[in-house]
């Protein structure tokens, strides 16, 4: 892979991130393949989301319907302003799954401002994109927190 392959793909990983801090999770959303997922265990070392309790476990459905909520203009979200910032470093590129598709990592901070609080979050994010004429799609994404077990306020933003 090249210089200018990494480059792409980390280029990539931080347009997500802004689409994320805008909020904009209809563009954010676009990103994904239709069979995307989305999850953010609830334990260390978490090998299954479907036998398993998860913060969140999401396909195209279920981040379309969290979509909405948060757009409709009676969602108790619309109650208090979102804003986030997210950080991420120290991107590599682990190769590709048996689904052929590369799988790349990298370790987020993000701070989260909602009602009248600051949160902090940080963990580790593993994509699995997939090439697209565009660029690149995600086919799923998952988001370890350092700590999962925590109790976990109400996450109105994907991280």
């Amino acid at each position: 892979m090249s210089n200018a392959d990494i480059k792409a793909i980390e280029q990539f990983l931080y347009h997500e991130a802004s689409l994320l801090d805008s909020p904009d999770l209809e563009r954010w959303m676009a990103l994904f393949t239709e069979d995307g997922t989305y999850w953010l265990p609830a334990t260390e070392g978490q090998t299954d989301p479907l036998n398993h309790i998860s913060h969140i476990y999401d396909d195209r459905v279920m981040m379309e319907i969290r979509r909405r909520n948060f757009v409709h203009p009676r969602a108790a979200s619309k109650d208090w302003p979102v804003r986030s910032s997210h950080l991420l470093g120290n991107i590599q590129l682990r190769g590709n799954n048996d689904a052929g598709d590369l799988v790349v990592t990298c370790n987020f901070h993000v701070i989260m401002w909602y009602r009248e609080e600051q949160r902090c979050f940080a963990g580790t994010c593993e994509h699995h994109l997939v090439s697209a004429d565009e660029g690149f799609r995600i086919r799923h994404k998952r988001v370890d927190l350092i700590n999962p077990e925590a109790p976990q306020q109400s996450m109105i933003i994907y991280l």
